[in-house]
């Protein structure tokens, strides 16, 4: 059944999603800051374009938002041309972003002033998830609220999953990187170690890939990594951002999180050499550039 959407943000995730969303046969009008391109996603896609976001979400039934960062979701939700001023009662806003778990509840707070349901729902999966519609979606909200609107999300997701009321979603997101970022240091330091040892890096990942050590991050990056190439996927920038927001959390629920702390500073070392666009698997980069200082 065709939907009437709106989708605010065209980011390297937001943009193939609603462009799901329009082959999907959904009514979509997009927004995003820079117009250009807006246009060239109407240019591309089934759909029409919005000067505002309050603009944008005038006949939405769903709203759907992908942006930046905390301060990115409230430059586009608040204000006089911000989304709560465009949307009815009775419709739903549908957060992506990967932001802090109070501001999703703060902005939950706000819409349902104006009758309008908020589900927290960051996504996993990055770039190449968004491109293929295969993308991981983990809310937090109302059961009713988020039945309303899976089957919508289906168009950019395989799976989806309501963890719990507002703000869980972001929280499982936090889990996510969490893992993430131990499972890329330990094959970084994998690779370094085969390659320091002599082996032939190729040979070790296909012998141990088929027992208890394989992971998806070692099937997808361990030929990129071996060779150096850090382009394909999540950046740096984005993965501090998003353990940054896990570390607060962890200071304010009790939990202890050093090896997630550890990380997040080898990162900053990524950074620091000029590798805050790579992507999330250079921490080799980090321990081939130490070894060659010696």
């Amino acid at each position: 059944m065709s939907v009437k959407v709106a989708f605010i943000g065209l980011g390297v995730m937001g943009y193939p999603m609603a462009g799901h969303l329009a082959c999907a046969g959904h009514q979509v009008c997009v927004y995003n800051r820079t117009v250009e391109k807006a246009q060239k996603w109407v240019s591309e896609h089934q759909g029409s374009y919005a000067n505002t976001p309050a603009e944008a979400v005038k006949d939405a039934d769903i709203v759907f938002m992908c942006v930046g960062n905390d301060d990115d979701l409230r430059s586009v939700v608040y204000g006089e041309t911000g989304v709560l001023v465009g949307m009815r009662g009775g419709t739903i806003l549908v957060d992506h972003t990967t932001t802090s778990a109070k501001v999703a509840i703060e902005v939950s707070n706000k819409a349902a002033e104006k009758s309008i349901a908020f589900l927290d729902a960051p996504v996993s999966g990055g770039q190449a998830g968004a491109e293929n519609g295969v993308l991981t979606v983990m809310a937090g909200g109302e059961q009713s609220d988020f039945e309303r609107v899976q089957g919508v999300m289906a168009a950019y997701s395989k799976f989806s999953q309501l963890l719990g009321k507002v703000g869980s979603g972001q929280t499982c997101k936090m889990v996510n990187q969490i893992c993430i970022a131990g499972v890329v240091q330990g094959l970084a330091e994998g690779l370094h170690f085969a390659k320091k040892a002599g082996l032939d890096g190729e040979k070790v990942i296909e012998t141990i890939s088929k027992g208890a050590a394989g992971s998806w991050q070692m099937e997808n990056r361990y030929k990129t990594m071996l060779a150096g190439e850090y382009e394909f996927g999540f950046a740096v920038d984005w993965m501090r951002k998003d353990l940054g927001i896990a570390l607060d959390e962890a200071r304010n629920n009790g939990a202890s999180l050093a090896l997630t702390a550890m990380v997040d500073q080898y990162y900053a070392d990524v950074q620091a050499l000029g590798g805050g666009r790579f992507d999330t698997s250079s921490l080799l980069a980090r321990l081939d550039a130490i070894h060659d200082k010696k």
